[in-house]
């Protein structure tokens, strides 16, 4: 796929370990294993879907174990991203099945995201949405934290022995409400997220500069 290597470059910039799993040809594997910048020992090719259900796995065992030797509870996690009806036993077993819109068959049955643009770059932009996205969840948590920490006492006229201060029935009510109006407006800004993959793409527009089609 065109968008192969640079969707490559961008997951190992954020420290993720890309593999290639397919049954292909090994020669033809590794050949496209070196176009798209991954290491040729994480590279496999002729493999049956009950090989790529096996190495998917092991990588979860392998993680588990660094996790433990590490002193962690919780391991990192393996995603698969395929677009056949073979892969769809890999996909089901990793902690992540992404399948591309072309194969929205069993593939598409045995995963958690499909990526209807089928542009391989748009792994990339799911794992930015997902982390905008719980960073807005903590955000919105925070947000409602202290507000009702800082509200309710003051509707419960926790201040008005000292101050005299309290909120009548309909402030408290407004002040819910505005909390409400809060967290749902700073959630729609998610639709504002600009992902790495449009800033490369209008960089590239002005620039002129293309990037040389991959072998499938």
């Amino acid at each position: 796929r065109p968008d192969a290597a640079d969707t490559v470059k961008r997951l190992r910039d954020r420290g993720i370990s890309v593999h290639i799993l397919s049954g292909d040809d090994p020669a033809v594997v590794a050949r496209v294993a070196a176009q798209a910048g991954v290491d040729p020992a994480l590279a496999r090719g002729g493999l049956s879907p009950r090989d790529k259900l096996d190495a998917i796995e092991a990588l979860k065992r392998q993680l588990g174990a660094a996790a433990g030797e590490a002193g962690s509870k919780e391991r990192g996690g393996v995603a698969m991203v395929g677009d056949g009806v073979n892969d769809a036993p890999a996909l089901a077993a990793a902690d992540v099945g992404i399948a591309l819109k072309g194969g929205l068959d069993a593939a598409g049955e045995a995963s958690q995201v499909v990526l209807m643009g089928d542009r391989l770059h748009q792994v990339v932009d799911a794992l930015e949405l997902g982390s905008a996205t719980l960073g807005k969840i903590k955000a919105n948590l925070a947000w409602a934290l202290a507000y009702n920490v800082v509200g309710i006492p003051l509707a419960a006229g926790a201040l008005l022995p000292v101050a005299g201060v309290a909120l009548n029935p309909s402030a408290a009510a407004a002040m819910m409400a505005f909390s409400s109006v809060a967290v749902v407006s700073n959630s729609l800004l998610l639709r504002a997220t600009r992902f790495s993959t449009d800033t490369a793409s209008a960089g590239s527009a002005r620039t002129g500069s293309t990037a040389a089609p991959q072998p499938q």
